[in-house]
């Protein structure tokens, strides 16, 4: 197999397997990814359809992408667009099928399964190198432009502003206390701080191996 097919591979491994994740995410009720969080806190103060405002704001952050580093553009940020949504509804559906009424102790393990698998194909479709999703762009841009601040603070940070904000916005829109929680919650707030570090565990272990690259390589 050539490098170019593994690459265009792992894109798409990495977008299945992000919507998989995202769908558990969803089950479990502990909050989402802090991107989704950001967008739950939107689409609660913004009275248009919450599709259209998704592709809005993809669509400024991928004029930001563009602006700054079009290297981070590509093939997987196109596959990105249009699988990950049907993704998401497949798994979200089958979570609910299988599992129609989780306890505590199942919706725990379904959020520990999503961020381990979310960072696993974050890590995938950041090394295939063929183009990210426009959110996670804005962490690489600024980790490589900023020499002093590895990508893992940068995550972090651009997590933390992102779930800040959704909050907020919820709050504004007057959600009660369950409905906040549902979007913004702890799941959300672990993921926040522990997706950084564990895309650079899966890029040294697993994504930059496949392509035969060194373990020491930046994110």
């Amino acid at each position: 197999m050539s490098t170019y097919t593994k690459r265009v591979v792992m894109s798409v491994l990495g977008v299945v397997i992000c919507g998989l994740s995202v769908g558990m995410f969803k089950h479990a009720a502990f909050g989402v990814d802090p991107f989704q969080a950001l967008m739950s806190g939107l689409d609660a103060v913004i009275p248009i359809r919450f599709g259209t405002l998704y592709v809005i704001v993809n669509l400024l952050l991928l004029g930001f992408a563009l602006a700054m580093d079009r290297r981070k553009i590509g093939l997987a940020t196109f596959i990105n667009l249009f699988l990950l949504g049907y993704v998401v509804e497949f798994s979200q559906a089958q979570c609910r099928r299988l599992l129609p009424a989780p306890g505590i102790g199942v919706r725990a393990l379904l959020l520990l399964a999503g961020l381990v698998i979310l960072s696993l194909s974050s890590a995938l479709y950041f090394t295939a190198d063929l183009g990210v999703s426009t959110y996670d762009a804005v962490a690489l841009v600024w980790s490589e432009r900023q020499t002093r601040i590895p990508f893992q603070v940068c995550r972090i940070i651009t997590d933390s502003v992102c779930v800040a904000v959704g909050a907020a916005l919820c709050l504004l829109a007057g959600m009660g206390v369950k409905q906040i929680l549902g979007s913004v919650g702890i799941g959300t707030v672990i993921t926040a701080f522990c997706m950084g570090p564990l895309i650079a565990f899966f890029n040294r272990t697993v994504a930059r191996p496949l392509l035969g690259e060194s373990a020491e390589k930046k994110p």
